[in-house]
């Protein structure tokens, strides 16, 4: 439960348009991690205010467009993945990743991605994560092929929970036009900051790349197991919205703790 907040705390001014363009911009810093996102499914699923609101730590807020929150799967592929100073080692550096996320803003109206799970197939980059920048990581067995017509089919599933298998099949459509700041697409994708609870309170950590290049997604396998195992309710519904990435070459820098 969240601790007493009063109207102002609870409702404090969301970002605006100014805010969310200035998170795209390079950080001030050195980069901690070189990384490449590839394949993404973006699948986001209208939820309520209130029960979001009621997950996040204090400190955090829903984000949402028109009055509306989402919560997103996002199954890809990581590639390449290297501290600052290292080479990439493919055994440990190419790995599968699953993500649920919602869209949340601090008292100083800077907007991100909370996560409240990221299954991935690489126990090495399970631990560091979390012991490094204190993220939900959890390890699980995925597999994944790819038909010759480019079809991705795409599986997770967590020790002892095989009744949960994640499961999804999709493939690239028709690409689209870089999605203009007001819109919902620039809304659930364009997400530069991430935010995690350490033990000595809440972290934000920025990322930097290049706008996404977006296009359609065929997908003709879903489910929301992913909501279930992290304690919400399933809609019943197909995805209120569907988008796909080829992918991005991304900068990784260190987290900072984040002002009360």
């Amino acid at each position: 439960m969240l601790p007493s907040m009063t109207s102002s705390e609870i409702n404090p001014r969301s970002p605006d348009l100014p805010q969310r363009l200035a998170a795209r911009l390079l950080p001030v810093g050195n980069p901690v991690m070189y990384q490449e996102w590839r394949d993404l499914l973006f699948l986001h699923w209208e939820y309520s205010v209130a029960a979001i609101q009621a997950t996040l730590p204090d400190g955090l807020f829903v984000d949402n467009f028109g009055g509306k929150a989402y919560l997103g799967v996002v199954p890809f592929f990581m590639r390449n993945i290297r501290p600052r100073f290292l080479p990439a080692v493919p055994s440990i550096s190419n790995f599968m990743e699953m993500n649920l996320r919602t869209y949340v803003y601090d008292r100083a109206g800077v907007p991100g991605v909370w996560f409240y799970s990221l299954d991935a197939n690489q126990p090495l980059a399970v631990a560091i994560a979390r012991r490094f920048f204190h993220l939900p990581y959890e390890h699980a067995k995925m597999a994944s092929s790819r038909t010759s017509a480019g079809v991705i089919r795409y599986e997770s599933v967590r020790p002892g929970e095989s009744g949960r298998r994640c499961f999804f099949e999709y493939a690239p459509g028709a690409a689209l036009l870089e999605p203009p700041p007001v819109s919902l697409e620039f809304f659930l994708v364009e997400r530069y900051r991430l935010y995690s609870s350490a033990p000595s309170g809440l972290r934000r950590g920025a990322v930097f790349h290049q706008p996404y290049p977006l296009c359609r997604a065929e997908v003709t396998a879903w489910d929301e197991h992913l909501l279930t195992l992290n304690g919400f309710s399933p809609t019943g519904r197909p995805p209120d919205h569907i988008l796909m990435s080829r992918g991005v070459d991304v900068t990784v820098f260190p987290l900072q703790a984040v002002a009360g």
